[in-house]
């Protein structure tokens, strides 16, 4: 990449095979005539920052990475319902001691001390988003297991969005163990 390249980046928790493999079969069964956010997609985002200059990757992988060094237990977090905006349908997600909200807090805090992120006015969501559409369907699918399913990632990873007319692509940049 060019040191003046602009990428489109965002920083998330990037779920286990497992995980992938239980949403990727919930989506098919319950989420009918919308655009499905493909198994390799799914990913609760820790931070998002948008077009940066390729130059201030190295620095946001390394707030990635000492924020991932600064957990203790994992996130566990489990889906509570299903919730649709405007343009998504979410599972909303129970966050066991507020572990994932930590270490969002923490890697927002070292990335808007590099100048690179600013944060939301709202409170951070845990969320997966799992599908796409121009206007809301109200689906009210059951939840993954009947809402008993916890997911646990086991690592982080920066992405780079590349925006397509068949929807966004997603690329790992960066893989990270949380620790």
């Amino acid at each position: 990449m060019e040191s003046d390249e602009r990428l489109r980046l965002f920083l998330g928790l990037r779920p286990p095979d497992a995980a992938l493999d239980t949403l990727a079969e919930w989506q098919q069964e319950h989420l009918q005539g919308v655009r499905i956010v493909p198994r390799e997609h799914l990913h609760v985002t820790l931070a998002f920052l948008g077009h940066r200059p390729a130059s201030e990757l190295p620095g946001i992988l390394d707030a990635l990475r000492a924020a991932a060094a600064g957990v203790g237990e994992p996130p566990r977090l489990t889906p509570v319902r299903y919730r649709e905006t405007r343009s998504v349908g979410m599972l909303v997600l129970d966050d066991e001691g507020g572990r994932a909200g930590a270490l969002a807090g923490d890697l927002q805090e070292r990335l808007e001390a590099l100048g690179v992120y600013r944060r939301e006015a709202r409170k951070w969501l845990p969320h997966l988003t799992v599908a796409r559409f121009r206007e809301p369907k109200g689906l009210r699918p059951p939840l993954p297991n009947r809402g008993t399913y916890v997911l646990i990632p086991s690592d982080a990873s920066a992405y780079l969005s590349r925006l397509r007319p068949s929807g966004a692509q997603y690329e790992i940049l960066d893989n990270v163990r949380l620790s």
